[in-house]
């Protein structure tokens, strides 16, 4: 596929031929438009975004996805989230910054699954990325884009995972990076970034405070934000994950997945990757998709409150801390988009205490050998309330999604032994 524009020479590296002076770039990429996620309004996809100015909505890209596309290529290529190029925004594969994130494996819990009487019952473990959470996947994006667009630095407010992955990412591709999070986020977090390069604030409060803190150290702009879903690309790589459960399930789905949904950018991605498999031709247009479950902590429940009517929307809404630091987003950006992915995949959103992520974390790692996230571990608990509640069957295929890996929450953790 090729794209021909006159005005990219800075941002997109591109091939001229000096006798036309014609701008080409040669690219596996079918990236077509951008458009706004509330009213569809399209943006051009070759120059920067933030939200977009006719709704203040997030920015979603759109693929060409008319023409044949082979399933077969895909067996030989890495097994990386790169092996989706088509499907996937960067136009020049020399701005690609890459640590090998993505194909992640999906485990079966048969252990739980037998106490449990389930029918199966997986575990997605994106604590294997190589910054130790689902985040690599967005940022190893942000950032490609961000080289392909010429920037010399990214900064982020983080809960603590997106943080440490853009300092990665930011070293890798050579840029400067500064990384905005609250106080009390575990220590591992401050560590890894501080030894990836990242220059480092702390602020009191969560997340939306550090937002706050983002305006005072880029008042002018110059360097790009990648704030959940403020830029468009965070969501092309969480969206991978999608791909993955399609393609590592033998492109079947399972009857209900389950994901901690802070800023929600992985359950709008996963989504939106079973809407373009289906129009790929790779997911039957009469494949029956799973029900998304939403899961927060109940120290910071913006979503649930939302789903259950009990609040308009999460504009006011007032968090508390949690030790699953990355669901502590207490006003999400992406909440209708959230809110739509539940509606139309007959799903719900449910919250659960910091005892019962705990228990959680024991009990998936006592019985399968694995430390998760206290994100990882809601989910497991969630499963647990709804099966109670027959919302869930026994006879289902559950996936969980487990964001990130236990080591990193020791702090948050100490003295919760029982």
């Amino acid at each position: 596929m090729y794209f021909v524009y006159s005005g990219l020479v800075s941002y997109l590296r591109p091939e001229i031929d000096f006798l036309t002076m014609q701008v080409t770039f040669k690219t596996k990429s079918r990236l077509h438009n951008l458009a706004c996620s509330a009213c569809g309004k399209h943006y051009s996809p070759f120059e920067p975004h933030t939200i977009s100015y006719c709704c203040a909505m997030p920015v979603v890209p759109e693929y060409d996805l008319s023409q044949t596309l082979s399933k077969a290529k895909l067996e030989q290529r890495a097994g990386t989230m790169w092996r989706y190029q088509e499907l996937l925004p960067v136009i020049n594969d020399h701005n690609i910054v890459s640590l090998g994130e993505g194909y992640t494996p999906i485990l079966k819990l048969d252990t739980l699954a037998a106490k449990y009487n389930l029918k199966s019952l997986l575990l997605k473990d994106e604590g294997k990325n190589p910054t130790g959470s689902f985040k690599a996947r967005g940022l190893s994006m942000a950032i490609s884009k961000a080289k392909e667009f010429g920037v010399e630095g990214c900064i982020i407010p983080t809960a603590g995972n997106a943080g440490v992955a853009m300092a990665a990412y930011c070293a890798k591709a050579g840029m400067r990076a500064v990384v905005v999070m609250p106080k009390h986020t575990p220590k591992a977090f401050k560590e890894e970034c501080y030894w990836l390069g990242a220059e480092l604030h702390l602020v009191n409060g969560l997340i939306n405070d550090c937002a706050l803190k983002i305006k005072d150290l880029n008042p002018h702009q110059e360097l790009m934000d990648v704030s959940t879903l403020k830029e468009p690309y965070r969501l092309e790589g969480k969206k991978t994950m999608g791909y993955e459960i399609a393609e590592q399930l033998n492109w079947q789905l399972p009857n209900v997945i389950l994901y901690p949904a802070g800023g929600g950018t992985g359950l709008i991605g996963i989504w939106k990757a079973f809407q373009e498999l289906i129009a790929l031709g790779w997911l039957s247009s009469t494949v029956k998709l799973p029900k998304m479950i939403a899961v927060q902590a109940a120290n910071c429940q913006p979503l649930v409150e939302t789903f259950l009517g009990r609040q308009a929307n999460a504009k006011q809404y007032v968090g508390r801390p949690t030790i699953a630091n990355g669901l502590a987003v207490p006003r999400p950006i992406g909440e209708s988009l959230m809110l739509k992915v539940l509606k139309e995949s007959d799903g719900t959103a449910i919250s659960i205490n910091e005892q019962e992520m705990v228990a959680g974390i024991k009990e998936l790692g006592s019985a399968e050998g694995l430390f998760v996230a206290p994100e990882g571990a809601a989910v497991w608990m969630a499963a647990r309330k709804l099966l109670d509640l027959n919302y869930l069957s026994a006879d289902d295929q559950i996936l969980l999604l487990n964001t990130g890996a236990g080591q990193k929450y020791i702090d948050n953790l100490e003295d919760k032994h029982f």
